[in-house]
């Protein structure tokens, strides 16, 4: 998507060959026209496949998420990184580390949101490793549910997290691709249909 392309090398900041800063627009400020824009290019993409919700990560995936699932008209589930007071039956669990971060932490859904009656597309922001998104896979086949793809709005393709998933026969469509990167400096990669 040639919007977020142009936005990431105005406004994005790479630090070096593996932190890309989008803080200014996504992930702490958040640009809701550009959302809206994702949201719009996920639908188109995924259109006519069923698609009965948009299940995305806590936190930056959200915003994404919620315009993915406007378009489509369907609802949107939070997987939580965070335990919850109110959120403590019918759960379902799974470790994901972070690359990001260093960290490990405890994925949870609800089993009272997402069933074996969905089909269920997954929006993030990035995608590097492919460990949250395993992990988010994990806990909807622990539900049964089906898994229509992947939606990301900026992947690190010289990292292997696409071919971990395409491995598990998940379907990766990225709006914004980097083939390479270092500090100031990134290339794209044009996305396959």
């Amino acid at each position: 998507m040639k919007l977020l392309e142009e936005r990431i090398k105005k406004d994005g900041i790479a630090v070096n060959e593996d932190i890309l800063k989008v803080d200014s627009f996504i992930n702490h400020q958040v640009d809701p026209e550009l959302m809206q824009a994702a949201g719009k290019e996920f639908a188109a993409h995924f259109a006519g496949q069923g698609i009965t919700k948009v299940v995305t990560i806590e936190s930056s995936g959200i915003a994404p998420a919620l315009t993915t699932a406007i378009e489509l008209g369907v609802p949107m589930v939070i997987l939580k990184k965070q335990p919850s007071k109110v959120l403590n039956k019918n759960l379902c669990h799974t470790m994901i580390t972070s690359f990001t971060k260093g960290t490990s932490y405890e994925l949870t859904l609800s089993m009272e949101q997402v069933d074996e009656n969905d089909h269920v597309l997954i929006i993030d922001d990035f995608l590097a490793n492919g460990e949250a998104a395993t992990g988010a896979i994990r806990l909807l086949r622990k539900v049964h549910a089906t898994v229509a793809g992947l939606g990301i709005l900026i992947e690190k393709s010289f990292q292997p997290g696409r071919g971990k998933l395409n491995e598990q026969g998940i379907h990766v469509y990225s709006l914004a691709r980097i083939g390479k990167m270092s500090e100031n400096h990134i290339e794209f990669i044009p996305e396959e249909a």
